[in-house]
């Protein structure tokens, strides 16, 4: 990801909704060096800020409905959720969320692709987004997972105005040029009943030795460490409650 800080269209925030989240913060802090802070207030649900030093990178919250699975869900900027809603819509897919607002912090809508994938749009007021990308434990890259990728580079663009790269094996994001994720095409390796949906992965120093700490920690490994030819070296982890991410070493 060559952004460095949230920019209209681009990928701002990262959110797990999880069945523990006081387990969720053991887990990440051993493999990530988390430190989390829930906000005391009643109204706030049990949402948990995590930081890397002073820098705010995700949050942890409860599932919002019993028998929700924990998932990650990737949020992107707009300066106008409701008219980025209307763009959703307009291009096929669906309001499944709000628009609503968060306090003073900014108001946000949940949305699904017409495939289904889920994402966020947030319009940051007093709280823009992440504080921090492609450090060790913050947001690296954000991946769609989906089965029919040709109708979802006409969806982003239109949608969150993405340029996309020419590559016809792994089409990639960005925003004016400067990638930040991309589109895989689900193969025989996946469940049929596996849905499209957004990766995100987290960037590590050592992509070997995190996914060894991770099934220390109780995670599950879903794809082995492995180099992708002219790319980093990747891993796809499951976490203890469920929640599906990725980790990639960054450059040196």
């Amino acid at each position: 990801m060559k952004l460095t800080a949230p920019v209209p269209g681009g990928p701002c925030w990262i959110e797990l909704s999880t069945s523990d989240v006081q387990a969720a913060k053991t887990f990440y802090a051993a493999l990530f060096g988390w430190r989390c802070e829930t906000d005391p207030r009643e109204e706030a649900g049990g949402y948990t800020m995590a930081h890397l030093g002073d820098a705010r990178v995700a949050a942890l919250s409860p599932v919002y409905q019993p028998g929700q699975p924990p998932a990650w869900t990737v949020s992107f900027a707009t300066g106008d959720v409701d008219a980025s809603v209307a763009k959703v819509t307009a291009a096929g897919g669906s309001l499944l969320v709000g628009p609503m607002d968060i306090f003073d912090q900014g108001r946000f809508a949940v949305v699904a692709d017409p495939s289904g994938a889920v994402f966020s749009l947030w319009q940051g007021r007093a709280f823009a987004g992440a504080d921090l990308f492609n450090d060790p434990g913050a947001l690296g890259w954000t991946e769609l997972v989906t089965r029919e990728s040709e109708p979802a580079l006409a969806f982003y663009p239109a949608v969150l105005g993405w340029t996309v790269s020419a590559s016809e094996t792994y089409p990639q994001w960005g925003i004016d040029g400067a990638d930040f994720g991309g589109a895989r095409t689900m193969d025989e390796t996946f469940p049929p009943e596996a849905p499209p949906h957004w990766l995100p992965y987290f960037a590590v120093t050592d992509a070997d030795a995190t996914a060894a700490t991770a099934q220390s920690a109780g995670g599950e490994l879903l794809m082995q460490p492995t180099t992708i030819p002219q790319g980093p070296r990747i891993a796809v982890i499951r976490d203890p409650q469920g929640a599906v991410f990725g980790i990639h070493r960054t450059e040196a």
